[in-house]
């Protein structure tokens, strides 16, 4: 299937076009676009609204990723009046995005089945598509739950407050004994309203909101905004620059599949692999501090290339701290694989069905242990990944292992690309100029983060300004899968599943 086929504008992840270029198609013809490219296989990266100054009225785009050809799709149409037929029951991908379009511009999905806020904020365009008083207070988890009546069935609440340190959400089980049927997640609570404040960028304070989208997705999340803004100033980027944002992405990756690996063995009690792997996530943040005095990677990816430079002594002592950490992480993991009471625990449980998360829109360590081979730095790649080749690590059972599993797998090829990327330092700069934003155009970038998918999108009016900044953590794809893996499963099991996805609260929330 192709563009011409669908009716919208062909892209490239990281690169510009017109705003004229993106067509303007019909009610109609957008929602048959986007039933047709999911059919193909494509899936929605994006799906927001944005007012048009001209007429004041809200124009939906659509963002669509074809992985098997490398390419991204694009359209926009004009939404007259306050409602809009819903897609959600024959295109579940887009269940959340419909509902934020509700929220943020008052726009109604009619025959939507679960219309409910995302995250509770009030609509840019002042009008409510929940008809609510303007003075009355909009507060995360306040509204009606899912309920499943009968004898012996308990509701269980969860959250938002935690226990130790972790961000709040709110988790709603319907349960017959240890069963759960249903589970409805409620979040918002870390809404900053992110997205609005990039209008009008970018500014001094762009660059920090995206360094803090998810804290621990700050290469990820930095990159993308940096490349968008290069696209929409047509910066070339130097090999150096792209060769270190790589290591630094691959390092947050490996700290984070690590701990996250930690964490699971400590949901089981199983504390050796717990505790070193809390130890040796802390060893491998260190290494992202060596390149540029930050554990989490802030300060270090700017626009037109990196902030902090390398030299050979220092890309010597990473490597020296590299090879250390691949001993201690081999030998902590391999406790896991290698223990019978931690395999009946991780296997079997929370399982994603292949065509769940499809439908779904599920991305990275998730699909992929679902059997899906999708990665971006393979279908959509863009800097470094360009030129190298990175195999896609999958499994097909869908449960705890195989989400554990994947992770294992990528920390040994994280591992193998920063070796070989720090052993041949390209020369040259490490930073280019950035000029001015090219004004009325489009940029959408696509980068894989550790939990998966980050998609930026932005579009300039005629001074080059944003005019509309879209934001999609992976995370906003992913936290629906979470709720789906505990049907049928024990209540006692939530922990486990949710260490298994570990997405991000203020990702989400934005």
């Amino acid at each position: 299937m192709t563009c011409i086929d669908l009716c919208f504008a062909t892209l490239t992840n990281g690169r510009s076009v017109g705003a004229n270029e993106i067509p303007t198609l019909s009610l109609e013809s957008f929602q048959q676009g986007i039933l047709k490219s999911v059919a193909a296989g494509h899936r929605v990266s994006a799906l927001f609204g944005a007012l048009d100054p001209q007429s004041g009225t809200v124009q939906l785009y659509v963002v669509l990723a074809d992985d098997r050809q490398n390419q991204l799709y694009m359209g926009r149409c004009q939404v007259e009046g306050e409602c809009f037929p819903s897609l959600t029951p024959r295109c579940p991908q887009v269940h959340l995005f419909e509902r934020e379009i509700a929220e943020q511009f008052g726009l109604k999905p009619i025959d939507h089945p679960w219309f409910k806020p995302v995250r509770y904020q009030r609509s840019q365009t002042g009008r409510d598509a929940w008809d609510r008083p303007a003075d009355q207070p909009i507060l995360p988890a306040v509204g009606d739950f899912f309920r499943v009546e009968g004898d012996e069935v308990h509701e269980v609440a969860v959250g938002p407050v935690h226990a130790g340190i972790i961000e709040p959400g709110h988790f709603r089980f319907q349960c017959h004994g240890e069963r759960v049927f249903h589970l409805e997640i409620a979040l918002g609570f870390q809404h900053r309203g992110v997205e609005e404040a990039m209008i009008g960028g970018p500014t001094g304070r762009s660059i920090h909101y995206a360094e803090t989208l998810a804290g621990d997705t700050t290469i990820a999340h930095t990159t993308g905004y940096c490349q968008i803004l290069e696209a929409l100033a047509h910066c070339q980027k130097t090999a150096r620059a792209q060769m270190l944002r790589g290591v630094a992405l691959e390092l947050e990756r490996l700290a984070n599949h690590v701990g996250d690996l930690g964490a699971l063995a400590n949901d089981v009690g199983f504390l050796p692999t717990s505790s070193y792997c809390g130890r040796i996530r802390g060893d491998l943040l260190n290494m992202t501090a060596v390149l540029c005095g930050s554990r989490f990677g802030r300060g270090l990816v700017r626009p037109g290339g990196v902030g902090f430079d390398i030299d050979q002594a220092r890309a010597a002592d990473l490597l020296r701290r590299l090879d250390a950490a691949e001993r201690d992480t081999t030998v902590a993991i391999d406790l896991l694989w290698d223990t019978p009471s931690v395999m009946a625990r991780f296997e079997s449980t929370g399982p994603l069905p292949r065509q769940i998360a499809v439908e779904l829109g599920i991305v990275g360590p998730a699909a992929r242990a679902s059997g899906l081979s999708c990665d971006i730095r393979n279908d959509q790649p863009s800097g470094i990944f360009r030129f190298v080749h990175l195999p896609v690590s999958t499994c097909d059972t869908g449960d705890v292992f195989a989400r554990a599993f994947v992770r294992w797998l990528e920390i040994r090829q994280s591992i193998a690309f920063i070796r070989e990327q720090l052993a041949a330092i390209p020369a040259g700069q490490s930073r280019m100029p950035l000029g001015s934003l090219s004004p009325n155009s489009v940029a959408v970038t696509l980068n894989e983060g550790w939990r998966g998918e980050v998609c930026h999108v932005a579009i300039t009016d005629q001074q080059g300004r944003f005019a509309r900044y879209k934001i999609v953590d992976s995370s906003f794809h992913n936290w629906t899968a979470l709720a789906y893996v505990l049907r049928d499963q024990e209540i006692s099991d939530f922990p486990l599943c949710n260490k298994s996805f570990n997405l991000s609260y203020c990702g989400h929330d934005l």
